[in-house]
């Protein structure tokens, strides 16, 4: 019976004008990126869209995403809904917060302009953004850089004050039983082109074999892609009950009131987590933790390396992800900058290759222009010597 229903709103949606889907509502991102199907209509509130959620959503295949906030407030020149129009999603600005109330999880919706109905209902009306309407505001925005510089630097100094016995003396910091002295670090986090990035490593990680740390849904990246995480570190509500049951440690990355959210959860599984309190993000956290460790590099993957995704980003957690860069330094590596200087190098295999090769060559030799059982002797004891060799430098 509820198969034919869907069926006939299905027909009658068909045969109205706009875009039709399913409502996912959600105020935090994060949690409802788990909820969307394609073709959804994704119900946000998010003032000063960033490219990594708009991302996220075009991943997910959503037709119609509906915001309670501005998505350019005209702050900052942020990329989140250029991506959006770019990938012919529809965007609707500014209907206020009264949506959350109006529109209920699982209900029909159509956009038609600027109007969002729920059945025959007006649930909303906003901005319709297109592409033209977003170049203008992008342009009056990038008139206020300047003062998000100033609000940027500010910001910064009064981190400084708040957290600098962890920043500058590791006050606070847990003991783990994961080791990293030595050792190269993967921090993932699932941001900006966290797939292709972590794609172009693969080579990477089979040769040099990083503590792989999967940051809030970056443990969830890892598992999809085939590895398992050492270390699990951030907001525990982000990460699948798999993830962390796979992790050989999970750190609980609470604010610095000390509060964790999504720890009952995780106690259920039977997984007591390390508590790490600070009022960075969970990123900042994950970068601390490793550099306390001692690795001999850390790279990241999605995670913001730009100015231009610093800012895009519009959040307070900047200041403190610039400042733990700034304490790291040059042992800290994004994955774009691991990538091509991976691909540069001359690796074992390849000498391999080449020594086999010029062996093989030199027994052509031999054994065409050359007789007696001594010569052969004597390839069969160069043979030897260089399995010999092989062997020793993969030991």
């Amino acid at each position: 019976m509820k198969l034919a229903l869907r069926q006939s709103d299905r027909r009658r949606d068909a045969a109205l004008p706009g875009i039709s889907g399913t409502a996912r509502l959600d105020r935090r991102v994060n949690r409802l990126l788990n909820r969307l199907h394609v073709g959804d209509i994704a119900v946000i509130d998010i003032a000063d869209l960033d490219r990594s959620t708009a991302d996220a959503l075009v991943a997910a295949g959503v037709s119609v995403v509906v915001n309670a906030q501005p998505s350019i407030s005209g702050r900052y020149p942020n990329l989140g809904p250029e991506v959006l129009v770019n990938n012919d999603i529809a965007l609707l600005d500014a209907v206020g917060a009264e949506i959350f109330a109006e529109v209920k999880e699982g209900a029909r919706l159509r956009l038609d302009g600027d109007v969002l109905y729920a059945g025959d209902r007006v649930a909303a009306r906003g901005a319709r953004q297109d592409a033209d309407t977003i170049r203008t505001a992008m342009r009056a925005a990038k008139a206020g850089l300047s003062a998000q510089l100033q609000a940027f630097a500010a910001s910064t100094q009064q981190h400084m004050e708040r957290e600098k016995e962890l920043l500058l003396d590791g006050i606070g910091l847990p003991e783990l039983s994961t080791k990293f002295r030595g050792r190269h670090v993967l921090l993932v986090a699932k941001g900006y082109d966290y797939k292709s990035d972590l794609r172009a490593l693969r080579h990477y990680i089979r040769e040099f074999r990083p503590v792989l740390v999967g940051v809030d849904a970056g443990a969830d990246v890892l598992r999809d892609a085939g590895y398992q995480a050492d270390l699990v570190i951030g907001e525990l509500d982000l990460v699948s009950d798999a993830a962390l049951r796979e992790a050989g440690e999970v750190v609980a990355h609470a604010d610095h009131h000390g509060r964790v959210t999504g720890l009952a959860r995780v106690q259920d599984l039977r997984i007591e987590p390390v508590v790490f309190a600070s009022s960075g993000t969970s990123e900042d956290a994950a970068m601390l933790l490793a550099d306390a460790g001692e690795p001999r590099l850390i790279v990241t993957v999605g995670m913001r390396a730009t100015l231009e995704e610093f800012l895009d980003a519009g959040r307070g957690g900047i200041a403190s992800t610039v400042l733990t860069r700034l304490k790291i330094g040059g042992r800290l590596v994004d994955a774009k900058a691991a990538a091509q200087l991976y691909q540069t190098r001359v690796s074992a295999v390849s000498l391999v290759l080449l020594a086999v090769s010029a062996v093989l060559a030199i027994a052509v030799v031999l054994v065409a222009g050359l007789a007696g059982d001594s010569y052969l002797h004597l390839l069969a004891d160069g043979w030897d010597h260089l399995v010999t060799w092989i062997r020793d430098l993969f030991s």
